[in-house]
């Protein structure tokens, strides 16, 4: 039985043996692992050659890995690793949540571990900065909350990512949405369509920017932009990927996404992408896009297609001082599609609206919606149901013409328009029809 005393103690023997003042390579510390783990059996503790091995592995991570989280991190079922704590460690494994037996072996141990990691990417996390977000090599995302803030010790999260990025091919096979959706999905990126994909949290807002991505010609230019790299674009030669940094002890060099987006603009990208939007940086994103930039996309935390506008907007107003109505303008002007992403209780994650942002109707941002999620019953556990077409045409169609593009199924401008169109521009008319009634009359009474 590999308990974590015995570990704790092959390691310290290790760690006397081995001399630290000089580099140490890999080879060197994986014989004096061998040798001590052997030493170890033949002294009355006799151990199958699965357990050596993995009491091996064990301790050659406890050096050079991410010592009992190295075996999660090779488990590609393991999909995020949450320490609460260094004595209580969950992990979620195909969408369901379990406790892990192991823990590290004390509080500096996984403190040791956690500067390892931020300082592979040049971050500091401490006492005065607490929090901070990093990377792994295998650019999996790392939170990290240190005390005073976490109560309970030194808390991380890590959110892994596959090593091959998710294809849109692969999300129509796991039912993420439909072949349809995503052919659909296809043409406006490549169009240059402005795209915006909101969810809540762990809803899979970057895999599907990773899988939109794709869809991006190999001949453009394109620059991201994020808190802490994530996205993983392999399908463009000519790309920029841009990160924040924290300020350092004396408060000075942070550079925020804000500074990035404004920078990005000098580079000459055909594209900006910017991993998430959380704050005062979404106005300068609207703003990139609003200047020559089609194509963009982004990310963000919402509960809907139709909340999202309402964040983008508050998240706009906390940068400039600016009327309400200048913010919505600058987000109908930017923004040309929304793609609503949500967990179900099943635990699967699909897409749940796909809507056109079509102008301003009485001071509101007017939402079209072009797919929705129809919800078709239960069986065994499992949500029924599919992303359905709500409408067969787009509005603006300005980019799809300049690119020489011709939606699959569309059918805008025949007899088949979809009824919902034909009502929007029935009230669209007898506003302005009361619009012109109230201006006549206002004249008459100015007469009288």
């Amino acid at each position: 039985m590999l308990t974590d005393e015995l570990v704790l103690a092959l390691r310290n023997q290790i760690r006397s043996q081995l001399d630290f003042s000089g580099a140490v390579t890999d080879e060197e510390l994986t014989q004096s692992v061998e040798q001590t783990v052997f030493d170890y059996c033949n002294k009355g503790h006799p151990l199958t050659a699965a357990e050596k091995v993995q009491l091996v592995r064990r301790l050659f991570h406890s050096f050079r890995g991410l010592d009992i989280l190295q075996p999660l991190m090779d488990d590609p079922t393991v999909t995020e690793i949450m320490i609460n704590h260094h004595g209580e460690i969950f992990i979620e494994r195909s969408g369901t949540m379990t406790q892990l037996p192991a823990a590290f072996e004390s509080k500096e141990r996984l403190e040791d571990l956690i500067q390892a990691v931020v300082a592979g990417v040049n971050r500091v996390v401490n006492e005065s900065s607490p929090i901070v977000d990093a990377r792994l090599r295998d650019g999996s995302r790392v939170h990290v909350v240190l005390p005073p803030v976490a109560l309970r010790g030194p808390a991380m999260t890590i959110r892994k990512f596959p090593e091959r990025p998710m294809t849109m091919d692969l999300l129509v096979e796991a039912g993420a949405l439909t072949a349809e959706a995503a052919s659909f999905l296809q043409q406006l990126t490549a169009a240059q369509y402005n795209i915006f994909i909101s969810g809540g949290t762990g809803t899979g807002k970057t895999t599907f920017l990773n899988a939109l991505s794709q869809f991006i010609p190999a001949d453009e230019r394109v620059v991201t932009i994020e808190d802490s790299a994530e996205l993983q674009i392999r399908s463009v030669a000519n790309l920029v990927s841009l990160e924040t940094r924290n300020a350092n002890t004396e408060g000075k060099g942070e550079i925020t996404v804000r500074d990035l987006i404004r920078a990005s603009l000098r580079m000459r990208p055909n594209r900006i992408i910017v991993g998430e939007v959380r704050g005062a940086e979404s106005l300068d994103m609207l703003q990139a896009m609003n200047t020559g930039h089609s194509g963009s996309m982004s990310t963000g935390h919402s509960n809907s297609a139709r909340d999202m506008m309402a964040r983008l907007e508050t998240m706009a107003l906390g940068a400039a001082d600016l009327p309400v109505q200048v913010i919505r303008q600058q987000i109908v002007s930017a923004l040309d599609i929304v793609i609503h992403l949500s967990r179900f209780r099943d635990r699967t994650r699909r897409v749940t609206e796909i809507a056109e942002i079509t102008g301003i109707d009485g001071g509101e941002i007017e939402l079209r919606p072009l797919f929705r999620f129809e919800e078709e019953g239960e069986k065994d556990s499992k949500v029924l149901g599919a992303l359905k077409r709500t409408v067969h045409s787009l509005l603006h169609r300005d980019k799809l013409q300049m690119a020489g593009l011709t939606l699959e199924g569309d059918r805008y401008g025949d007899t088949g328009e979809c009824q919902e169109s034909r009502e929007n521009q029935e009230r669209r008319e007898n506003k302005e029809s009361r619009e012109s009634q109230e201006y006549r009359e206002g004249r008459a009474n100015a007469a009288c």
